[in-house]
């Protein structure tokens, strides 16, 4: 169907706004309601369209910097009684002039999203002084569908549907507000403020007649009543009584570091929660340091976390109204932070809805991309905010980091010595405090530890390795760079006006600098290239950029400080945008400095469009637990699901309880147990990645002593770097086809409806479904095979059924892999980086049982040639009737490509025994780029 901008001009000058009419508006048209609001709605070539409703005047720009393209849609619009129509070839809007309720449908007439209007809310709401609306919208009351997406959030949610979502930037959670659902949609939620998806009002303290009893060791100190439970935030320090003040120092007993007597703190609350509305109440636990709850005595949440970082689990309790249920609390403070937060039950319709509120916008703003899969939500995505460039090749070897290296020796040795163990390793990192102690912000070097770091770099680049340099947006404004962006009114003030100190040394005034005027973040990156450029390092690291100046302030403190000296936007409406901000500086600076190289940053907070600045994020500094394991699978899948295709985390987990840390003999082999769980999952994430405290994680040291964890950690450095040709082109399909790496199974087996709540198994790349072990001890597991599909298990060879559940082995040494039927999975000879010799002899694995293809990328690996079409592409395709795989001619070139390749036909069927990926029997085949075929 084609549109006519004609017609588009005629309805136009025909059509008067009016109350409770509508006018046509390029590429769109306004619904002025009954009531005088306005609802625009715009369309994109693609079907996507932007809805925005407002109160007062509808603002033209996108209300954030996520979305960088413009309606480029000729949609026909209409009325039609009393609802205005626009149609596009994908899908179609429908307002209601009466009242502005929205229902939008797909090609062929089915809804997708049908607005209940009484829950819209545009309230207007003053913050500091200048005029912003609350607002709130809600779809699909009492709907079923699968919803996925909304960024980072470690706590185990797969399916959102049914449950609650704070979109708030922290340490670990990433908030990006694009939802796809099973629907056939994905929304992308146009808001930087804090925004709640689900239940659309915040938590309250949970107030009761709490008992309170305070111990000092085992000595009760203090009994009183509570009404909460709230050591929250800094401030709330003050509210602990004297008497349970002790010498503490994190979670021990005995001695602190100066040999000073210690005693533990434990705080017990008990009461009774006796719920006025049946149904299941949702908790929230903010927390740090030991802690457990217990409900009728039965225990329902147990965790720890480090007291720098303390954060939210969520908890639920099914009860009834007017029936009491016994809670208990149990917490080891030891200079932490606790508070307990409730929520009633929502109505059933309302619980499974999607509906979006946020504090703080200029109007509603959303835009609805029509996806019949999830695949095509996130291509959408990728439209609207911009596509994800290529990373380097080098990126997805395996990565060691320390929090630190503390002198460019100890950084240069670990590369050495992994080049002499020959254990594969492609980028080694240097983390923060590589300088003067008093001199954060100078992108400079302690002499004293770091006599040269330009040798340092070229030592690593010598041992064909790579390096990346940490680099915060944070300054002590003495320094020469803090003092040029202060007096340009650059640096936020408010953290400096409030004497925050950090933790270093004596601790320091310090701050972060304003990204959102362009000068300022010009200014930021002539600071980095000026200093760390030259020096040659390969990559970036950006840490911090939630921003986190100052941990454990209270959300108002946080709006309130991070209000923009540069443009007087309140912290509030641009609590979340930050880090889509501050790296689109950089990755602009590193474009124009190095026009031929692939940018690399890693950042530890994102936002919508974050993709585009070539960053990869990951999950912050969690903790060394099992559930922390368990959590990270949900929080990188549903990040992938919202359109960010790079993501690591840090194996092993990043912060270690004193048991572990202090290397304790009855806690080594758990210890080791959960870093080989981690590695395992980490061999098959998006990015391969080693970093943490003490004890030290290079893969030399971790196994000292125990030969069969170095050799189960080998197995998968050396199969990762094996599946490289694999990897790197499922890579590429992020960056030439919106493709994802790492997938939850819903997305290639939503008919399967088992495959919608599975938060701990996922498929990495289009053929293996990769199930980790997050239980100690554990020496087996239940994997969950989706049907539609047979399946192999890489490690016996066996041919599995799909649709059922099976028992698979977990040696802790191995992890359950499978790969599906149809697969096709090019792999590499043994190397020890992925550049050496990347265009080597090819083995390719084929798993009968169903028709297949897949396409070989390749390319130089670090340039953008790949923008200029300088890349090569290898087309296979398995017939399984005929038992052929035919390689196709070639397509493309790029400097440097083999003309003569081997490539090595293995196939699997199920009648062979043994590890999948070490077999080398097949047929050889001598590739000159011209199709040939294998016939079995």
């Amino acid at each position: 169907m084609k549109f006519s901008a004609a017609l588009a001009v005629l309805i136009f000058v025909t059509s008067p706004a009016l109350a409770g009419e509508m006018r046509q508006v390029p590429h769109g048209m306004v619904v002025t309601t009954d009531s005088g609001e306005q609802v625009r709605v715009l369309a994109f070539a693609d079907g996507t369209l932007r809805i925005t409703n407002g109160a007062d005047a509808l603002p033209e720009a996108p209300s954030t910097a996520m979305v960088d393209k413009e309606p480029d849609g000729l949609p026909l619009v209409s009325l039609e009684g009393d609802r205005a129509i626009l149609k596009t070839p994908q899908g179609s809007a429908s307002i209601a002039l009466g009242n502005g309720q929205l229902t939008f449908r797909d090609a062929e007439g089915a809804v997708l999203l049908d607005e209940h209007a009484p829950a819209r809310r545009i309230t207007p709401v003053e913050i500091e002084g200048q005029p912003w609306f609350a607002t709130r919208i809600q779809f699909n009351r009492g709907t079923d569908e699968g919803l996925y997406g909304l960024g980072q959030h470690q706590n185990r949610q797969m399916n959102y549907n049914g449950e609650d979502v704070e979109l708030a930037q922290h340490n670990m959670a990433i908030a990006l507000p694009y939802l796809v659902s099973t629907r056939g949609y994905g929304l992308l939620w146009d808001n930087a403020s804090i925004t709640r998806v689900g239940n659309p009002d915040p938590y309250e303290k949970l107030s009761l007649d709490w008992q309170a009893k305070y111990f000092l060791g085992d000595r009760l100190v203090l009994t009183r009543t509570e009404q909460v439970i709230d050591y929250q935030y800094l401030e709330d320090q003050a509210r602990w009584p004297e008497e349970a003040k002790a010498a503490v120092e994190a979670a021990t007993t005995g001695q602190n570091t100066q040999g000073n007597a210690v005693q533990t703190q434990r705080v017990v609350w008990t009461g009774k929660f006796t719920p006025d509305a049946d149904g299941m109440h949702k908790f929230r636990l903010y927390s740090s340091s030991y802690v457990s709850v217990f409900a009728d005595g039965k225990p329902v949440l147990e965790r720890w976390r480090q007291n720098w970082n303390p954060w939210y689990h969520n908890f639920e309790l099914e009860a009834k109204a007017g029936k009491a249920v016994e809670l208990r609390i149990e917490w080891q403070p030891n200079q932490g932070y606790i508070a307990l937060e409730h929520a009633d039950p929502l109505p059933p319709l309302d619980r499974h809805s999607v509906s979006f509120a946020s504090e703080a916008g200029k109007a509603i703003d959303y835009y609805i991309v029509p996806a019949p899969t999830m695949d095509e939500a996130i291509a959408g995505y990728r439209r609207l905010t911009g596509e994800a460039p290529m990373m380097p090749r080098w990126a997805y070897g395996f990565w060691q980091s320390r929090q630190r290296y503390e002198t460019q020796a100890q950084l240069v040795e670990v590369m050495q010595t992994y080049r002499d163990q020959e254990i594969p390793i492609d980028a080694v990192v240097q983390d923060w405090f590589y300088w003067p102690e008093d001199s954060w912000g100078c992108h400079c070097f302690d002499p004293a530890r770091f006599p040269d770091p330009k040798a340092m770099v070229e030592q690593v680049h010598a041992l064909n390795g790579r390096i990346m340099i940490s680099v915060w947006p944070k300054f002590y404004p003495g320094t020469d760079n803090g003092q040029e962006l202060r007096e340009k009114g650059y640096l936020y003030e408010r953290p400096l006006a409030a004497q925050q100190r950090d933790w270093v040394g004596p601790g320091y005034a310090n701050t972060f600098y304003d990204p959102y005027a362009k000068e300022a973040r010009d200014i930021y990156w002539r600071q980095m290239q000026d200093a760390l450029l030259p020096l040659g390092f390969d990559a970036w690291w950006m840490d911090a950029t939630e921003p986190d100046w100052h941990s454990n302030l209270s959300a108002e403190q946080r709006k309130f400080q991070m209000t923009s000296p540069a443009t007087g936007e309140p912290g509030a409406a641009i609590f979340n945008s930050y880090p889509l901000v501050h790296a689109e500086g950089v990755f602009d600076g590193l474009r124009a400095a190095q026009p031929d190289t692939r940018p690399f940053i890693l950042t530890r907070s994102g936002f919508g469009g974050v993709q585009r600045t070539s960053s990869a994020l990951w999950s912050g500094d969690v903790a060394a637990r099992w559930d922390d394991l368990r959590d990270q699978i949900s929080a990188g899948l549903n990040l992938s699901v919202a359109g960010v295709p790079n993501w690591t985390h840090d194996i092993g987990g990043f912060a270690l309880e004193d048991r572990y840390s202090r290397e304790d003999p009855a806690h080594v082999a758990e210890w080791r147990e959960l870093y080989l769980r981690w590695f395992q999952f980490g061999a098959f994430s998006p990015l391969f990645r080693s970093h943490g405290e003490f004890p030290r994680r290079e893969t030399y040291l971790i196994s000292e002593g125990d030969p069969a964890m170095r050799e189960g950690l080998m197995d998968y450095h050396r199969l990762r770097y094996r599946l490289m040709p694999y990897i790197y082109s499922v890579a590429a399909s992020t960056h030439f086809h919106d493709g994802t790496m790492m997938r939850p199974l819903v997305m290639d087996f939503e008919g399967d409806r088992r495959t919608w709540e599975i938060d701990d198994q996922y498929i990495f790349g289009p053929a293996l479904l990769v199930a980790p072990v997050s239980e100690f001890g554990a020496r087996s597991r239940e994997v969950y095979l989706p049907s539609g599909s047979d399946w192999y298990d890489t490690r016996s060879g066996e041919k599995l059924t799909g649709g059922q559940r099976v028992v698979s082995a977990a040696p802790r040494e191995s992890m359950p892999l499978f790969v599906r039927s149809g697969a096709i999975i090019p792999t590499g000879p043994d190397v020890q980086w992925t550049g050496e010799n990347p265009q080597g002899p090819l083995t390719v694995h084929v798993f009968a049982g169903a028709d297949g293809a897949f396409t070989l990328y390749e390319d130089e690996g670090t340039d953008m040639g790949y923008t200029r079409g300088e890349f090569a592409r290898l087309p296979m395709r398995w017939d399984d009737a005929k038992r052929q795989l035919t390689v196709g001619a070639r397509e493309g070139c790029f400097p440097g490509m083999a003309d003569q390749r081997r490539i090595t036909i293995i196939l699997h069927d199920g009648a062979q025994r043994g590890e999948i990926f070490d077999r080398t029997d097949g047929q050889v085949l001598d590739y000159d780029g011209n199709a040939v075929t294998a016939t079995f």
